[in-house]
């Protein structure tokens, strides 16, 4: 069973740019159950290691990183984004017509 995932990150859907979506994640899975806190009802666990997400420049940085360290892991394909070309002056001139 992988601990850690690493995976492409996207871009934010609230906004319009691509930034930060160059980097390479690896996010630890939790391996304990998250519990309530009895207080306050906040969800809490004692994997401190489900909180970290480090980033790196390359996909086989992250795959190193994990080698060396001894953490299994699952590797996530990075999606190819689509484009679809639109040419608005052939509808303009449609209208026209």
């Amino acid at each position: 069973m992988p601990t850690a995932r690493i995976y492409k990150s996207s871009k934010n859907p609230m906004q319009s740019g691509r930034a930060k979506t160059t980097y390479w994640v690896l996010e630890h899975l939790a391996t304990c159950q998250k519990t309530p806190d009895p207080l306050m009802s906040w969800n809490s666990s004692t994997d401190t290691e489900a909180q970290l997400k480090l980033t790196f420049s390359s996909e086989e940085e992250a795959i190193d990183y994990a080698k060396k360290n001894g953490i299994s892991f699952e590797v996530i394909p990075a999606r190819q984004r689509k484009i679809k070309p639109k040419s608005y002056a052939v509808d303009m001139m449609k209208r026209w017509d």
